[in-house]
């Protein structure tokens, strides 16, 4: 496993940079606060975005296959448009009436099934799951939380405290556990769903011996961080099953892969098959704009809102809600979702295609427009995979393409472009991945 935290950033003295933005670098390492990166060798400095791509000060162009934050595109006129009038209109938070808000609600627990029928909103996924687990502890009296082994559900200090994907500097909570995913540990897909169940009911063995109880199943259900575990469909459900029977409750952060990114679903968790009780948004929600939700079952829903308070000022503000608003209305309209597994598809045909001719490209997994790309023979070490994927991706960045790592390695190539990638998008990311294996494999 990498020691370094983000190992795709620059590194003061590792490449000669243009005097514009060397100087911008020592003023910006004045002012901000240590824990700040910048992304690549060489630094991207960006000063608009539209669609697909972003353009530095010098109007050259770069083709994002990274963002899903902007999951309409970059600066989507018909969703500015919307947040403007709405900005100019009012910005009221959710304590006086406002039918907006209920409309919009009605709308997006619509596109979950039945059983979840309840929407409490939030300003960023962070602040979701923080409050899913708030309500999963409440709801079932206990305190323990099960995860992934690298995975990654936020910055505040409840989320950071079961998001192993942070490090050893950070610590995990007491309460935590950590399950290996299947594919990681090299099992067979026709035994993964055996060996998810036994992992997670290990884990329930463990925290219901020290006395702390299953409080929550927290799952990334397209398990970005651990390096994009997708397949089989359906391997979490024995896992799954087995909280409810301790009395957990699962939480799907949909934070990455909901709003139809895998293509055959709106929501990553249907994949798999199940119903989870709770499920967090985050900002893609808004194309950008920090809103999110936690989306649930009405039981431990009203349960914790009945006795407990959840109260903020700014989530589900109007600004927000008319934003979310158009994104959903586009998302439907423009059959996003139809689109993401149409370009997924390409993209997976050309990755096949020069896996065939470069034995560097190891293995490729992906749901719609979410891949891992692994880098690096079988035969070469951990390290020397990691250097070549990092040494790809700013050979991408030289070219004009953006892209990052990660997995446990990262050695894995996350692309996850915006939804609206075209199919001129996926033909120009090729050529360009092809070109990068070719340069840095000599």
């Amino acid at each position: 496993m990498s020691t370094d935290l983000m190992p795709n950033r620059y590194r003061p003295g590792e490449s000669d940079l243009p005097e514009r933005e060397a100087a911008l670098i020592a003023r910006r390492d004045a002012v901000l606060g240590a824990s700040y990166r910048l992304q690549y060798r060489r630094p991207v400095h960006f000063v608009r975005g539209e669609g697909m791509w972003l353009y530095d000060p010098d109007g050259r162009a770069y083709l994002d296959f990274y963002n899903n934050v902007p999951s309409l595109g970059h600066c989507h006129p018909e969703v500015n448009a919307a947040m403007a009038k709405q900005a100019a209109r009012i910005s009221a938070n959710t304590r006086y009436l406002e039918p907006r808000l209920v409309d919009y609600a009605e709308r997006l627990v619509g596109t979950f099934p039945e059983e979840l029928d309840r929407v409490v909103f939030t300003c960023t996924g962070s602040e979701s799951n923080d409050l899913a687990l708030r309500i999963a502890r409440f709801a079932s009296g206990g305190e323990g939380v099960i995860v992934s082994s690298y995975a990654y559900h936020g910055t505040s200090g409840a989320v950071a405290a079961v998001s192993p994907n942070l490090g050893d500097a950070v610590k995990l909570s007491p309460f935590v556990r950590m399950v290996s995913l299947p594919g990681p540990a090299g099992i067979p897909e026709s035994q993964a769903g055996d060996f998810f169940e036994a992992q997670i009911r290990s884990a329930i063995l463990d925290l219901n011996r020290r006395g702390m109880g299953v409080a929550a199943l927290l799952i990334d259900s397209i398990f970005s961080s651990d390096g994009v575990w997708v397949d089989p469909p359906g391997f979490i459900a024995g896992g799954v099953a087995a909280v409810r029977e301790a009395g957990g409750l699962v939480i799907a952060d949909e934070v990455q892969p909901g709003f139809g990114r895998t293509g055959t679903h709106m929501w990553g968790f249907e994949r798999h098959g199940i119903v989870p009780d709770l499920v967090t948004l985050g900002k893609p929600m808004g194309n950008g704009f920090p809103i999110g939700a936690v989306v649930g079952r009405q039981a431990p829903m009203e349960r914790f809102g009945a006795t407990a308070r959840y109260s903020n000022t700014f989530a589900g503000n109007t600004v927000g809600i008319a934003t979310a608003d158009a994104v959903l209305t586009i998302l439907e309209r423009d059959q996003i979702r139809q689109n993401a597994l149409a370009m997924g598809q390409r993209l997976r045909a050309g990755l096949e295609e020069m896996a065939m001719k470069h034995r560097e490209v190891r293995a490729i997994r992906n749901a719609g427009l979410f891949f891992g790309v692994d880098i690096g023979s079988e035969d070469t070490s951990a390290a020397a995979r990691r250097a070549m994927a990092l040494d790809i991706v700013n050979a991408m960045r030289d070219d004009g393409v953006l892209v990052s790592t990660t997995g446990a390695n990262e050695d894995a190539l996350k692309v996850r472009p915006p939804l609206v990638c075209g199919a001129e998008h996926v033909d120009l990311f090729i050529a360009a991945a092809e070109r990068a294996i070719t340069t840095v494999a000599g």
